[in-house]
């Protein structure tokens, strides 16, 4: 009997070792698995998105652009873009709360910054009409002076690259801003022509993206992108960081 008790309390020493060592061999696994988690919720975010509601779009329901990028890139994007900012915004008050573009920028570990802009201050600023004084003072015709370039620069100081998104065009139905086409076309040649003249400035045009008579890049205001254009717009612009990275 004491023999077949010491057989007894010797295999259950033996399976409680068993036991405490997987226990203690879990632990350290799970422990691993949250360090690695805790280490890429951490990391912090190389690229911050700026810019008017092209970018702000589906923000809410994490599906914008800068959404798309991250999921593209597999990494953090920090965007602070909000409908209705300007590259020209005279109040000061909203204007450093971010409804001047420019404002929306803050010095940072950043390697890139992704942009647009000028949307607004074309078609609630001048009506897409007489538009040549604020066109001026966005960009000048040869891409080197106005307040796009001085943001650009100022970013571009820092050492990150700047990629300068252009606007959807309208699939000719519909849309309240078709009469901006051709201030549109103007702003984006300017600053594509900036673009040129710095190899860490990246200008994506999207006129290429809707197709005539295709509503589906476009929301039911037929002005800013649906879920569709916004994917389409953030893996055009994760190509570009790919490709320059």
């Amino acid at each position: 009997m004491r023999y077949c008790i010491w057989i007894g309390l010797g295999a259950t020493d033996f399976a409680e070792r068993d036991v405490m060592k997987f226990i203690r061999f879990s632990v350290v696994i799970v422990l691993c698995a949250l360090g690695s988690l805790l280490s890429a919720q951490e990391k912090p975010a190389r690229i911050l998105a700026m810019g008017d509601s092209l970018m702000a779009w589906h923000n809410i329901s994490g599906r914008s652009i800068a959404h798309s990028v991250a999921k593209d890139l597999k990494e953090p994007v920090v965007n602070r873009s909000i409908g209705g900012a300007r590259v020209l915004y005279g109040l000061p008050i909203t204007g450093a709360m971010g409804m001047k573009i420019a404002n929306q920028y803050s010095p940072g570990d950043w390697e890139w910054v992704i942009l647009n802009g000028g949307g607004n201050d074309l078609w609630l600023g001048c009506g897409c009409g007489a538009c040549d004084t604020r066109m001026n003072r966005m960009i000048s015709q040869d891409g080197t002076s106005g307040q796009i370039p001085k943001t650009v620069t100022e970013i571009r100081s820092s050492g990150a690259q700047v990629v300068y998104i252009g606007y959807l065009r309208s699939p000719g139905v519909g849309s309240i801003i078709e009469g901006c086409k051709d201030e549109g076309d103007e702003l984006e040649k300017r600053v594509a022509q900036a673009a040129k003249l710095d190899k860490g400035f990246h200008f994506v045009s999207l006129q290429d993206l809707v197709p005539y008579g295709d509503r589906s890049y476009h929301g039911i205001d037929m002005i800013h992108p649906s879920v569709k254009a916004s994917s389409e717009i953030g893996r055009r612009v994760s190509k570009v960081i790919k490709a320059n990275d």
